[in-house]
Formats: C-alpha cells, structure tokens, sequence
C-alpha cells in the first residue's frame, strides 16, 4: 500500500531508526503537546507496539487527537500505520521483547499498571517490574560503540567533571565516588551558592563534562552543560532520547530508557551503565600502570 506523505512531499520514516533520526532533526520545532508525545514515544517504544491509541494517550497524559495529529505530522496516514514502525521494531531473530518480559514474571506478579500503591509488597513487585523492563530495554539498545568511546574520552581526560542532580543526583554521586575511589581526577558540581557558571568556568581544555539527566531534565543541569560547550569544553552525556535538551551538546551520547512506577524512575540500568563505565576506566588505567 502506498505510504502517505507529508506537507513538504516526503515520505514517512520507513523504519524505527528513521524515525527516531526524524524526531531529533525536529527537536525544538515540534509544539509542546507534540513534543510531549515524541518523548513518550522514544521512551516507551514498547509499549506503543503493544497498547491501543487510547491506552497509549492516557500514559503520555495527551488527548488521542494529539496522537493521531503527531502521526499525520510525520507523514502517516494514522497511528496505526505509525504503531507498525514500532511493532516492526519487536521482530527479529531473537525473543520479542514483551515475551522476554512475560517468561520472567513469577505468575500474578503486578504490572506497572495495576501495582496498588497502598500496599508495600505490590509497590516492591512494580518497582521489580520496572528494573526488568529497564534492563531488557537498555541491553537491547545501548550503542555498544558509543560506550566504548565514551570510556575512551573519558580515559584521556585530564580530569572529568560530572552534573547530575536532583533525580540523577544519585547516579552522579555514585559515578563520582567510583572514579575517585580508582584514582581518577573527578569533582562534582554541584552548583552550591549558585556558583555553577565559576564551577563551569575551572573545567580545562583538556578535561571532560559528564552530564546526566532524564525526562524532566533538570534545568541546571541543562545550562550547566550549555555553558560547558560554548566554552569548547568536552562534553558527555547520559540521557533518556535525541530530544533530550542536551543531546546536541555532546560529542557522545549514552541513551538509557528508564520504566516508570507512578512518578518514580527506575535507576537501575543507568547505573549498572555507570558501573560498565568506572570498571572499564578501572582497567584501563591497571593496565597502563602495568611494566612492561
């Protein structure tokens, strides 16, 4: 069947990577409801595979209108013709997804959707939910070659500078305690008196800025990496999707898509993407250390 086009004679994405290549050329010309929903999509591509039109507006918090406007604003003749992008996505050789997902729940353990947040034990069993998804998700996606070249920026640098706060404050402080403790020049800004442009301002030439944030992007952290590359300073990030506000920033990017629980994030997969990160520079530099 023919494919719909759009306003300026272009086809739609033909693929999930086109798509996703499509939205971060867009980045920041979407209106706000339709960047809402790019954001959901490029979160939970999952779960667009799988829900109805309906279902899926009620997650992202938009009116199904919207939905179908964001579909027909790429070019597809409907959310159905997009949702096949995303259910294209699932098969392949291995395992679909949600199947992985479906082989390691216990029999009645709770979903993400009917976990009843007054009773702890249920509370525990989504939150255990959610780390599995995150995990399937992020060992499904993570660019392993970007991984490798963030170690080996990170591996050069005279000294690595990391931002992350409030819900990302945890994985900053960790990341930082880790390269401390294998003997790495690290500092943590933590923007304390509001000194984070001085704080900006003592990165080197030959230092990296580590910056990490998720969906609701915290705004210091944002301008702290801004300011870090309009002063040609290196920049890393670690972040939810291309249209993360700091992607654009930095010479490479981790893209880590984190389930949710209520208002809560799983932080397990950026984590372990953390440790991946410290134990590696941690061999690195026992190997360097190394006589020959």
């Amino acid at each position: 069947m023919e494919q719909a086009t759009t306003a300026t004679g272009q086809r739609p994405p033909r693929d999930y990577e086109a798509l996703r290549a499509e939205l971060a050329s867009r980045s920041g010309s979407l209106s706000r409801r339709l960047a809402q929903v790019a954001q959901f999509f490029l979160n939970h591509p999952e779960e667009v595979a799988i829900n109805t039109l309906v279902q899926l507006a009620a997650q992202a918090q938009v009116p199904p209108a919207t939905i179908t406007r964001f579909a027909k604003e790429l070019g597809f003749a409907g959310f159905a013709e997009l949702q096949a992008v995303f259910r294209e996505r699932l098969l392949g050789p291995r395992l679909p997804y949600v199947s992985r997902i479906e082989s390691r729940r216990p029999s009645g353990e709770p979903t993400l959707a009917d976990g009843d947040l007054d009773h702890p034990d249920l509370v525990f069993g989504g939150m255990v939910q959610a780390a599995m998804q995150s995990l399937l998700r992020i060992d499904e996606a993570l660019d392993r070659q970007a991984l490798a070249r963030f170690v080996e920026v990170l591996d050069a640098a005279e000294m690595i500078h990391i931002a992350a706060a409030r819900g990302a404050f945890g994985l900053g402080s960790y990341a930082f305690y880790g390269m401390a403790k294998i003997g790495r020049r690290v500092s943590l800004i933590d923007n304390l008196g509001a000194m984070r442009a001085e704080q900006v301002a003592a990165i080197g030439s030959s230092d990296v800025l580590l910056a990490m944030t998720f969906d609701d992007y915290t705004p210091e952290t944002v301008e702290i990496a801004r300011m870090a590359a309009r002063n040609g300073r290196q920049v890393l990030v670690i972040t939810d999707n291309e249209l993360s506000p700091v992607a654009g920033l930095a010479r490479h990017v981790l893209y880590v898509n984190e389930a949710r629980l209520g208002h809560l994030r799983s932080q397990v997969p950026a984590m372990i993407v953390c440790q991946a990160i410290i134990v590696s520079l941690a061999r690195r530099s026992r190997t360097a250390s190394t006589p020959n």
